[in-house]
């Protein structure tokens, strides 16, 4: 069957290991998601329903600690697991045509701290999904599983070869681009009208790329104290995606 829309990006998968409650727990709840092999204390085992096909290996906390970043708080789980399957964006677009769900587009960001904390206001506010590059993004990782709290495996992410080409077609799609910018001349809300919005973040510090805010539609600012330049990315995404939605239920 041809698949539509924008490819995905086709990055070589390796095995992530996440670690912590929420990201074990959403990781096995999630029939999409393969669950290679769990290390555990059993004291952290003794209230989950583990399926019968993952491998167990029983640990105790100075095991577990090698298994992951110093200092991560592995709450006595840590699951190796595969990556998820590409999405592509004409399926994401055409399973959002009939409703108002916002999009977020992230250009070139890299943290993957502030992506997992997009990722869950996404699933907070019922985006219907993140865009990104496939490079100048992070790929999953512990570090975004545990950041997400669960999110990861809610949250539809694309990831696309050329950004500008995206943002093309979800205009095409009836999306009305929107990108954040501390200069721009008008609000947000302004910006945003009453149209379904696909909101555009860049990086901090060197924000959008020139070419990703000329594939955008209108350019708005959040009204925040002038004692303070910016805000972090991902506290921008909240409420940007706050700011959609409330529109849309107004």
């Amino acid at each position: 069957m041809a698949r539509r829309g924008h490819r995905p990006s086709q990055a070589p998968a390796g095995r992530p290991r996440f670690w912590g409650r929420h990201a074990v727990i959403a990781a096995l709840a999630n029939p999409d998601r393969v669950v290679r092999k769990i290390w555990a204390t059993r004291e952290a085992l003794a209230s989950l329903d583990i399926p019968p096909v993952v491998p167990i290996t029983y640990a105790d906390v100075a095991d577990l600690a090698r298994l992951v970043p110093s200092d991560a708080p592995h709450q006595g789980l840590v699951a190796e697991v595969d990556p998820l399957e590409d999405i592509w964006l004409g399926d994401l677009l055409e399973q959002g045509a009939d409703d108002r769900r916002p999009l977020l587009v992230l250009d070139q960001v890299t943290d993957p701290h502030n992506v997992g904390a997009i990722l869950r206001s996404a699933a907070a506010f019922d985006a219907l999904g993140i865009i990104t590059p496939d490079r100048h993004a992070p790929p999953e990782s512990g570090t975004i599983a545990r950041a997400a709290s669960g999110a990861l495996e809610i949250v539809p992410w694309v990831r696309v070869v050329n950004l500008a080409r995206a943002l093309e077609e979800i205009a095409e799609a009836g999306f009305w681009r929107v990108g954040l910018t501390g200069e721009a001349p008008q609000t947000l809300e302004q910006a945003m009208g009453q149209q379904r919005v696909a909101l555009v973040l860049g990086a901090e510090g060197e924000g959008m790329r020139q070419n990703t805010a000329a594939h955008c539609d209108e350019l708005g600012r959040l009204p925040i104290s002038p004692r303070m330049e910016s805000l972090n990315v991902s506290n921008a995404a909240a409420i940007a995606l706050y700011a959609a939605t409330t529109r849309a239920m107004a």
